[in-house]
């Protein structure tokens, strides 16, 4: 079985890398700028336990005809390319070939499903993945990946199992995908604090700015009718808000398993606006917004933080929020 990953930055070159280390026959598509990284480096995988693995040579593409001929096709591109990677993919998809949707956000496996005219698995990765430069690639936190429930699945099932990747299957994706972008729109909040993810969430006020930006979520998901949040943590997702409102000694005590996250851990929208990339907040805070709008309602919290994002990513020189600053911008949004 062969295994294109399309969209080869940090979470696809560590899923891809952790399945060839095992022994699957895997194809990178990605950037040139990454291609030549690893071919002059390497591939080099770490985790938050301390395992590793290094392979000293992989097969690194450019063009997406590099798809021709695989079995399985994972997509991990932003969701700011979906449209246009499903537009590169479909010249050369087979008929039979299974397509995973690995990208954070809740509709990107029907962007492609639409584009691609056929069905799209759609999945989500439960861990953070850090590119560190230079071939290497750091999952800084625990968790599963999730894809829902097909038959065309039976093949690919044993490489992760003997990947070390945990793929868990259902019947229905929305309760892990919303549950899912709950936990991401502290993406935005990590980026503007300018952190990593466990100095972060140690401050009390940004917990707060993050509980204001899920509760918006999770009223706006009761009032349209959502299905019940997946439990990605062991806290049920409607306890979340009040558990990171906790002083600290309460929150370390209860919540000890959110902060067991590798010390420069920070989040991908943290590192697009290190590397200037588009920020995927449209995508995830933003999805909430027209969440909103679709009920005649008004997000302004996750709409503030789209808005100081995006001036994060335009500005000459990236800012630095202080926890008290950006929690007095976000309670000013909701007078």
């Amino acid at each position: 079985m062969r295994i294109a990953i399309f969209g080869a930055g940090a979470v696809g070159c560590y899923l891809g890398g952790c399945l060839a280390a095992s022994g699957a026959q895997i194809v990178f598509i990605g950037r040139p700028r990454l291609r030549d990284e690893v071919a002059a480096h390497g591939l080099h995988l770490t985790d938050y336990t301390g395992a590793k693995h290094t392979l000293a040579s992989v097969e690194f593409a450019t063009e997406p005809e590099a798809i021709e001929g695989c079995d399985v096709v994972l997509v991990c591109v932003k969701s700011s390319d979906t449209t246009a990677a499903a537009q590169a993919i479909r010249p050369h998809v087979a008929a039979s070939t299974v397509v995973v949707s690995f990208q954070n956000g809740v509709r990107n496996a029907e962007v492609l499903a639409q584009e691609l005219a056929r069905d799209v698995l759609a999945g989500m990765v439960g861990f953070n993945v850090a590119a560190q430069g230079k071939g290497r690639f750091h999952q800084g936190t625990q968790g599963d990946l999730h894809v829902a429930d097909s038959p065309a699945l039976a093949r690919v099932l044993p490489l992760f199992k003997a990947a070390g990747l945990s793929l868990l299957g259902h019947a229905d994706m929305r309760p892990i995908l919303w549950a899912k972008l709950m936990l991401n729109l502290n993406n935005a909040v990590n980026a503007l604090a300018n952190i990593p993810l466990r100095a972060e969430l140690s401050q009390r006020d940004f917990r707060e700015c993050l509980a204001l930006a899920q509760e918006e979520m999770l009223a706006l998901a009761a009032e349209g009718g959502l299905p019940r949040l997946a439990k990605l943590s062991p806290l049920p997702a409607t306890w979340i808000p009040r558990v990171l409102r906790l002083p600290n000694p309460m929150f370390r005590a209860i919540a000890g398993s959110m902060l067991r996250i590798d010390p420069l851990a920070r989040s991908s929208m943290s590192d697009d606006l290190a590397l200037g990339r588009v920020p995927e907040v449209d995508w995830i805070n933003g999805e909430v917004v027209r969440l909103a709008e679709s009920l005649g309602r008004d997000a302004p919290v996750n709409r503030a933080l789209c808005r100081l994002t995006h001036d994060a990513a335009n500005a000459e020189t990236r800012p630095t929020w202080q926890a008290a600053d950006l929690l007095a911008a976000l309670k000013n949004q909701m007078r």
